[in-house]
C-alpha cells in the first residue's frame, strides 16, 4: 500500500473539515473508498461532483481503478468551481 495525501479543495475541504489527510491505498479508487468511509456524509456527496489530480496529472476519464498511486504521492480534490 502506499501512503499518500489527500488535499481537499473548497467544498470538498468544507465538508471533509480538514485541508488534507494520509491514507494508504494502490489505485485512486481504493482511496476514495477510503476517504468515504472516513467521511460518509457530505464529503461522499461532494466527491460524486469532483475531479482529481494526481501527482499533478490530471485523472479526466480514466477509470479511477486504473490510476496507480505511489508512495509520497498528493490526490488533489477539486470540487467545480463558479466563477470565471
Amino acid at each position: 500500500m502506499a501512503k499518500v495525501t489527500v488535499r481537499y479543495w473548497a467544498a470538498a475541504k468544507a465538508a471533509a473539515q480538514v485541508a488534507e489527510e494520509p491514507f494508504e491505498a494502490e489505485t485512486l479508487a481504493e482511496a476514495l473508498d477510503a476517504v468515504r468511509e472516513r467521511h460518509p456524509g457530505e464529503l461522499a456527496r461532494v466527491l460524486l461532483r469532483c475531479s482529481f489530480i494526481v501527482d499533478g496529472d490530471p485523472v479526466g476519464t480514466r477509470g479511477h481503478e486504473t490510476v496507480r498511486l505511489i508512495e509520497g504521492g498528493t490526490v488533489e480534490v477539486l470540487p467545480p468551481f463558479a466563477g470565471g
